[in-house]
């Protein structure tokens, strides 16, 4: 459905360093870098940080988050210590099971250091 998601960054080098060791944790290699743009290409996906081509200051959406798919809760973990050690802040409850109408789920959330939401999700069958 998607062919890829690009969030506004302020200040690339702190994006990349935190996507590197983020997206690290999920097999992506380390950014392609891009004038003012990295990207991390997948054979499902790209995802993008890029400054904002108008020259006024990145914002995060309200109401939005980007959701990583996770194989295993160990995972996910991971992926939130790895975001949390390189300048992301933990949000929403602690990484953990919640169940509801979409089935078992293992989540972690985080706000990238410009404020991005982002979840890492491990559904549990």
């Amino acid at each position: 459905m998607f062919s890829h998601i690009m969030v506004g960054g302020n200040d690339l080098e702190r994006s990349k360093k935190f996507y590197d060791a983020v997206l690290g944790t999920l097999g992506a290699g380390p950014a392609m870098v891009d004038g003012h743009r990295i990207f991390y290409i997948t054979p499902t996906g790209i995802f993008s940080v890029s400054q904002p081509i108008d020259g006024a200051p990145a914002t995060y959406g309200n109401g939005a988050t980007i959701g990583f798919a996770c194989a295993t809760s160990e995972q996910a973990d991971a992926w939130h210590a790895a975001g949390v050690a390189n300048g992301g802040t933990t949000c929403e409850d602690p990484p953990g099971v919640r169940e509801g109408g979409m089935g078992k789920m293992y989540l972690a959330y985080l706000r990238d250091p410009d404020g991005n939401k982002l979840c890492a999700l491990h559904r549990m069958g």
